[in-house]
């Protein structure tokens, strides 16, 4: 019975395993607490009876595709102090419409690459910064 709770809570896991930065270090517990937590989410939307497009344009309106991370606005603020200003531009272009979908932009709502993941301004802030 406990194998088949991990699977089912392993099955619902599963399309949002990419989200995480490093999805091995997911334990037993934390994974069955995740699908758990799914398996009630699933069954309440279920008794709400939206569709999935009504949710899905609800959840759209009020969660944004674009925010801006720490490792953009270094990359900006490098490119900006080396004299090329373009970089901020583009984000401030595609903050002023973050809900919206702007194809060929979609590496602004991509996850933290790994090589930011402690350069300084990038992820690894200073009480300072």
């Amino acid at each position: 019975p406990e194998q088949t709770v991990d699977q089912n809570a392993e099955e619902r896991l599963e399309p949002l395993r990419d989200a995480y930065y490093v999805p091995e270090q997911l334990t037993v517990e934390v994974t069955k607490r995740i699908g758990d937590w799914l398996g009630t989410y699933a069954r309440r939307l279920l008794s709400e009876g939206h569709s999935t497009t009504e949710r899905r344009a609800a959840m759209n309106r009020v969660n944004p595709k674009f925010v801006l991370r720490n490792y953009l606005s270094q990359l900006a603020i490098d490119k900006a102090e080396a004299g090329d200003p373009s970089l901020v531009d583009e984000l401030l272009d595609v903050m002023r419409r973050p809900y919206d979908e702007q194809p060929g932009r979609e590496e602004y709502a991509a996850k933290r690459p790994d090589w930011a993941r402690s350069r300084p301004g990038c992820s690894a802030l200073s009480c300072s910064s």
